[in-house]
């Protein structure tokens, strides 16, 4: 019974196969046929999609050719006009060019024909001329050259007589005005700027409240008055002059040192040599105090700021510094003024002149001290503390050592001249101006055509004789401006020299 349950397992197992076989087979069939026709239905609209998009793309192409053609069409037809008005106007520029040279080929006919018709006439005029001169020259009796050396000698002489005339008519002109212009300017200038003037001194005196304080200044075999000396480099002088004491030396700085310090000795009574030299340092402070507070003072009297400080010191140091017996702090002030005041009338720059003028003197700051010129000196200070070219050019050329180069340099010079040149402002040694006044005969002695000279009005004006018969009234003119310029080159002087020619004038007939 057993095998039969195997046979009938096996069985049903192989029924059981086969009908699992033939579901699954029956199923997929039917699975792949749905397949299929869900593939045919989606290629079938994707071809309708795609002749749908077809035909639109079609369309919109034939659109957009249509339009591009439109445009292209009407851009051709806009080059067109353009390109015809543009052969119109070069039509009618050949036409205009063709009249034109048209009109230059006959103009050139008719200038030919008038240059063969002058050349003609002047070929006839040159016969006719030589013809003339030919018989000038026969009626004459003098020749070509003869006669044209006569007339040069005419003419020469007519226009030297016009040409003094015309040079005194425009000499008086432009004197009148120039003259007058410029009193007006400086003028005005020195009204606006008064300056006080300190008289030169080498020695100053120090009064004292009796005269036994000479003795005790003087010490004990003269130990005080060697160390006062020795300390301030200045020479004491204790004479029978009644209670005052003479302090003597070329250094204002050192003196005034001194005198400060001896005047602190007085009033305070103990006077020994560690307390000269204590007085001393202490006037050296007081000195150095007044040059920084007159420099700066002087600075702000005048308007210049933004100076170096070492410049202002070298300023101060001017109050204790006279040249020709003038203070050249003051001077150096009034120069300020004077070239400020006249840089404004020229409409100049002011504050540039000023700042020039206050500092041209600058050199004679240290010009005790360090070799060379005050101009020299005054240079190489000024490029030191950086200040400007014009600054340097202005404070170079003021005493013509150097050229000028520019017009508030000349303007330094000519306040310079001003300041110096006032009544009583300076003093002049008898020699130098002695000098002076035989160099300015001397320069008019040895020109040709003057018979005598004479310096008069202290040198401000020079008469001279000329001889009547090397020189023509006409030409006195002539001498006087050589003269003058002689003067000009070869000698300085203050302010200008009046060169006043006299020329006897003789009238000789003879009696026959």
């Amino acid at each position: 019974m057993e095998w039969i349950s195997v046979v009938v397992g096996i069985a049903a197992l192989v029924i059981g196969l086969v009908a699992g076989y033939l579901f699954s087979k029956s199923h997929s069939e039917k699975t792949v046929g749905n397949a299929e026709q869900t593939a045919k239905n989606l290629i079938s609209d994707a071809e309708r999609q795609a002749e749908s998009i077809k035909k639109e793309q079609i369309i919109e192409a034939r659109e957009e050719a249509h339009k591009i053609k439109k445009e292209t069409d009407d851009e051709v037809r806009e080059r067109r006009a353009e390109v015809q008005k543009s052969e119109r106007r070069l039509l009618q520029k050949e036409e205009s060019l063709d009249k034109k040279i048209e009109n230059i080929e006959q103009k050139e006919e008719s200038i030919t024909r008038k240059e063969k018709s002058i050349q003609t006439k002047e070929d006839e005029l040159d016969v006719q001329i030589q013809r003339q001169n030919d018989e000038l020259q026969k009626i004459s009796g003098l020749t070509k050259d003869e006669a044209k050396q006569i007339l040069l000698s005419n003419v020469e002489k007519e226009i030297r007589t016009e040409a003094s005339v015309l040079i005194k008519e425009i000499e008086a002109e432009a004197r009148e005005n120039g003259e007058r212009k410029a009193k007006e300017i400086i003028t005005g200038a020195i009204q606006r700027c008064a300056a006080d003037h300190v008289a030169e001194t080498t020695v100053s005196v120090v009064p004292l409240p009796n005269d036994e304080m000479k003795g005790r200044i003087i010490g004990r075999e003269g130990r005080n008055i060697r160390a006062i000396e020795m300390l301030t480099g200045i020479d004491l002088i204790i004479d029978d002059t009644p209670e005052a004491v003479v302090l003597s030396g070329f250094d204002p700085v050192k003196r005034e040192v001194a005198r400060i310090s001896l005047e602190k000795l007085i009033l305070d009574g103990r006077i020994h040599p560690s307390r000269i030299e204590e007085m001393v340092q202490k006037a050296e402070k007081e000195v150095a105090n007044i040059i920084k507070d007159a420099g700066e003072q002087a600075t702000f009297e005048v308007g210049v700021h933004n100076l170096h400080p070492e410049l202002v010191k070298l300023l101060g140091r001017l109050k204790y510094r006279t040249s020709y017996g003038q203070n050249v702090l003051k001077h150096s002030v009034e120069v300020a003024h004077l070239a400020g005041l006249m840089a404004s009338e020229l409409g100049l720059d002011p504050k540039l002149a000023k700042r020039a003028g206050l500092l041209h003197d600058i050199g004679k700051a240290v010009d005790h001290e360090v070799e060379g010129t005050h101009v020299d000196i005054g240079i190489d200070l000024l490029r030191k503390y950086k200040e400007t070219e014009t600054v340097i050019d202005s404070m170079a050329s003021h005493h013509g050592d150097y050229e000028a180069k520019s017009l508030e340099a000349v303007l330094i010079t000519a306040a310079d001249a001003l300041s110096a040149a006032r009544p009583g402002a300076r003093r002049e040694t008898l020699e130098i101006y002695i000098k002076r006044l035989k160099k300015l005969e001397e320069i008019a002695n040895t020109t040709k055509g003057v018979a005598s000279s004479y310096a008069i009005q202290a040198g401000r004006e020079i008469r001279i004789v000329a001889k009547p018969d090397e020189v023509s009234d006409q030409e006195i003119v002539f001498l006087a401006r050589e003269i003058s310029k002689k003067i000009e080159s070869e000698l300085e002087y203050p302010g200008q020299i009046k060169v006043n020619v006299l020329r006897e004038t003789r009238a000789i007939d003879y009696a026959k």
